[in-house]
């Protein structure tokens, strides 16, 4: 009896007949693209793909991928994906969300995701603003962002989506973003292989209702000097002329001169490091550091934790060893019945 061999994928045969709906322009469409061509490199059969998204422009991606999928409900995405992963473990499951989605009403079944560790993927789609109910502000919109929703200005303090993750004790966070798709495809693969919950921030422009707020991030003329990217085992270096760095005095990050100190003392960034990784989240936040920093982009943090589903098929096994296979009916009936007359 001959082995069956897989066929070979590419990026085609992820794609549907469905016409891709977003808004021309839309950061979106480099985000299907840069999934389409990295699923066929993972060697797992398309079958056993599964992407779930909420509500929002994100949340259309099932239509357009040729997996198996769901578009559920407003903020839920997090909890249908674990119920499906702890019943189905064998599956690659990857949920797509949007900020408002995945942190307004969908924020508390986010933070449980990543404190149980489930074995799954999370995209976050983050263009910090409301596209698909026409530009209100969302969790992640700037303090006096001025919206439909927002007239004379937002009072809300923003979310710092890694920031959170972290809080929750997410296993690996990471940041990308829409036009830069080499690198996004680098975080999908790492995204991948990451046994527990990944949490992947992208920021995606919404050119509607939110046009430009990651320009100096994705602009020649700025990117350079405005993005720092992470790399293990490397020292923090940005500019054009990679001559600009930053060290650690104490636990404080300083922005200096490669011509007044070596990379070896510069920042060395290493993911397993959980508490400099939240100094990485907070770097450009203007409460937390002082002077103008670049955003960082990359792996902020990689640990190692059990899964939920691991966990839980073991305790399985463990009972079923003591007890034997359970009754279902007896279950049901319960230990105190009654008989009408």
């Amino acid at each position: 009896m001959s082995d069956v061999v897989s066929p070979v994928l590419t990026a085609k045969d992820f794609a549907t007949d469905q016409e891709v709906r977003w808004c021309p322009g839309c950061g979106d469409y480099s985000i299907l693209a840069q999934v389409q061509k990295v699923f066929p490199t993972l060697g797992i059969p398309k079958e056993n793909f599964v992407i779930i998204s909420g509500i929002g422009c994100s949340s259309r991606f099932p239509y357009y991928m040729n997996t198996f999928g769901m578009h559920s409900i407003h903020g839920r995405a997090t909890a249908i994906a674990s119920g499906l992963k702890a019943s189905r473990p064998e599956l690659s499951v990857w949920i797509v969300t949007g900020d408002g989605d995945c942190l307004s009403i969908g924020g508390n079944h986010t933070i449980h995701l990543l404190r149980r560790n489930f074995d799954v993927n999370v995209l976050l789609f983050n263009n910090q603003i409301y596209g698909l109910t026409k530009g209100q502000y969302s969790p992640t919109s700037e303090v006096n962002k001025v919206t439909k929703s927002t007239p004379v200005g937002s009072l809300d303090h923003p979310f710092n989506p890694l920031a959170l993750a972290l809080g929750a004790d997410a296993t690996f966070v990471a940041r990308t973003m829409d036009r830069d798709p080499k690198h996004m495809q680098q975080m999908l693969l790492r995204s991948h292989a990451h046994h527990g919950a990944s949490f992947l921030e992208i920021y995606q422009n919404c050119n509607i209702f939110n046009d430009g707020t990651f320009e100096v991030f994705t602009e020649k003329s700025t990117r350079a000097e405005e993005t720092i990217y992470l790399e293990q085992g490397q020292p923090l270096i940005y500019g054009a002329a990679k001559d600009k760095g930053v060290r650690l005095d104490g636990y404080k990050p300083q922005l200096v001169s490669l011509s007044d100190y070596a990379p070896e003392d510069l920042w060395i960034h290493d993911e397993a490091d959980f508490f400099k990784a939240q100094l990485l989240t907070r770097m450009f936040d203007d409460v937390h550091t002082v002077g103008h920093f670049p955003r960082p982009f990359g792996v902020f943090y990689q640990g190692s934790r059990a899964t939920y589903e691991d966990q839980m098929n073991l305790q399985l096994e463990e009972i079923i060893a003591v007890k034997g296979k359970g009754d279902l009916d007896k279950l049901l009936e319960g230990s105190e019945t009654w008989t009408i007359d």
